[in-house]
């Protein structure tokens, strides 16, 4: 894991890519738990038989939300920075999915640092870069601009 002393320290981060992630695979199992967590049960997602029969990919695939979802456990290990009392998911900026996850594939990612700005009173919006991969593909499974508020201690 790498640690950074402080949020002063990680705003000279930025630019440089903070880590990559393990390699996570995106199993039929998966799907289906997510479809059934999201009421989202469309046949391309969780119809094996159909998917291989009738999709354009022969395979069922994840939902782009799956994989999005994915990001608090791609993050997880990766990075810290020290004296802070809480990191808050504070949304997106900019989400696609450019390649489709088919049930079976691997995916990690790889999260640069954008900008960190203060938003007063010891809370700071930290903007990463990331990308997910996927293992085989010369296109990333998703790129976003997740944004993150730190609460200083």
């Amino acid at each position: 894991m790498r640690t950074v002393h402080d949020i002063e320290a990680l705003k000279a981060l930025v630019g440089d890519e903070l880590g990559v992630s393990d390699w996570i695979e995106i199993t039929q199992e998966r799907i289906q738990r997510f479809a059934d967590a999201t009421d989202d049960h469309q046949w391309i997602h969780v119809d094996v038989e159909r998917a291989e029969r009738e999709s354009p990919m022969n395979s069922p695939i994840a939902h782009g939300f799956l994989t999005l979802s994915m990001l608090p456990r791609l993050w997880q290990g990766l990075f810290e920075v020290n004296n802070v009392q809480a990191r808050i998911n504070y949304g997106l900026n900019k989400v696609r999915f450019p390649a489709p996850v088919l049930a079976g594939s691997r995916i990690r990612a790889r999260f640069r640092l954008k900008s960190v700005e203060s938003g007063g009173d010891n809370r700071f919006f930290v903007c990463s870069e990331v990308t997910i991969e996927l293992a085989g593909s010369e296109r990333p499974a998703c790129v976003a601009e997740s944004l993150t508020l730190y609460l200083l201690a």
